[in-house]
């Protein structure tokens, strides 16, 4: 038997990255489990790598409409949904002196609005039982350059997760945020930086972390199952940072 046996999730971005890993774990442990991305190329090569139980709907968190048509579908095809893991998110970098209106907003749209009103869409399909997660960032709790808006907008995500708390206890619905640390994926390259410099800051930042590497993927994945199944009946509210220690000492 798995963890997630006849749950149903719903993951976005869940095409590449921590997203994707979580999406195969889930479908190991049972779960039906449905993703969103802005790629519809992308979401069939997932949906096949997932295997079943895995479905796909193309859908850009920063746009009402969009989680609107997310809702529409889980409710038709599924009835309910007992997990929901606010996964997607993203970043245009840039110094706080340069930071342009377009690239604030798209961070801004993406990860704090996307992020809510997932959850306010998609909770009224969900019942006692059921557990919310939250991707924040590690980053939301230390100064870093060209990264202002993104973790003030993850900052914004881990006090989100403690006003669901207190709203949502009494409905039998469980909050939590799990907060990556830096983590080998492809969203560095999203951002816009180029491999050298990839290379460059993760080399500074594998000098300040006590396990000296980059998280990967699989092990996001497996911290997210522990806060979506049972396993983590007692335990609402928090944030699960999976960072090797970085922000921890």
């Amino acid at each position: 038997m798995g963890k997630l046996d006849g749950k149903v999730a719903v993951i976005t971005g869940g095409s590449a990255g921590m997203g994707l890993a979580t999406a195969k774990l889930f479908a190991r442990e049972g779960a039906s489990v449905v993703i969103t991305g802005r790629d519809q190329a992308a979401l069939d090569t997932a949906v096949q790598a997932i295997g079943d139980g895995a479905d796909a709907v193309r859908s850009d968190v920063s746009r009402i409409a969009d989680i609107e048509t997310l809702r529409a579908h889980v409710e038709e095809r599924y009835g309910r949904a007992d997990i929901v893991f606010a996964n997607a998110g993203g970043a245009q970098p840039n110094l706080f002196e340069y930071m342009s209106e377009e690239e604030f907003d798209f961070t801004v749209n993406t990860n704090f609005k996307g992020t809510y009103f997932t959850v306010q869409k998609l909770l009224p399909l969900m019942t006692s039982g059921g557990s919310i997660i939250l991707n924040t960032s590690t980053l939301s709790a230390q100064g870093r350059p060209y990264v202002s808006v993104y973790s003030a907008t993850k900052a914004a995500i881990r006090s989100l997760a403690r006003s669901l708390t207190a709203e949502l206890t009494e409905k039998g619905i469980r909050v939590n945020a799990m907060a990556p640390g830096l983590i080998d994926t492809d969203l560095q390259r999203k951002a816009g930086m180029s491999d050298e410099k990839i290379k460059q800051t993760n080399a500074q930042a594998h000098a300040q972390i006590p396990m000296h590497r980059s998280g990967t993927a699989d092990e996001i994945a497996k911290a997210v199952l522990f806060l979506a199944s049972g396993d983590s009946s007692y335990v609402t509210g928090t944030e699960l940072c999976v960072d090797g220690g970085w922000a921890q000492i």
